[in-house]
């Protein structure tokens, strides 16, 4: 596949996973595009989904084979599960885990924050207990 073909599928990835437009998800990556594929900005597709809960698109592309640990961006993002746990995205968190996510993995090369923190901060009750759960511990003097 030609670099310019690469990106525009890299794109039309990570847009069909932010908008969990899991049907989309699955022909791209039939079309032998690799889940992990970030877009221009560094975005992985399975980041995009996770933040926005698209349950469905997430579940797609760990079958697919993403990595459920594998940090996005350029600094400005971070782990799939930190997304969806900053949102309070339950089923998301959940099919993440599933997968065999880190619960205790920080973003930010492991100097950020945690799923737990990141649950406990935006007061998601539900997400924060089912990472505790999972085996994710509270760090001293955490949000």
């Amino acid at each position: 596949m030609n670099r310019r073909r690469w990106k525009k599928l890299s794109a039309r990835l990570t847009l069909a996973a932010s908008g969990g437009d899991h049907r989309v998800v699955g022909q791209l990556l039939r079309s032998k595009l690799h889940p992990d594929t970030a877009d221009a900005e560094g975005t992985t597709p399975l980041y995009a989904a996770s933040v926005h809960g698209s349950t469905a698109a997430v579940r797609r592309l760990l079958a697919g084979g993403a990595s459920p640990d594998l940090e996005s961006g350029h600094g400005t993002e971070g782990t799939p599960l930190c997304a969806a746990a900053c949102w309070g995205h339950t089923e998301t968190v959940r099919a993440l885990l599933a997968h065999g996510a880190d619960p205790d993995l920080r973003e930010d090369h492991g100097t950020g924050w945690s799923p737990l923190d990141w649950a406990e901060h935006g007061s998601h009750t539900e997400t924060a207990a089912l990472l505790r759960a999972a085996g994710a511990r509270p760090r001293e003097g955490a949000p």
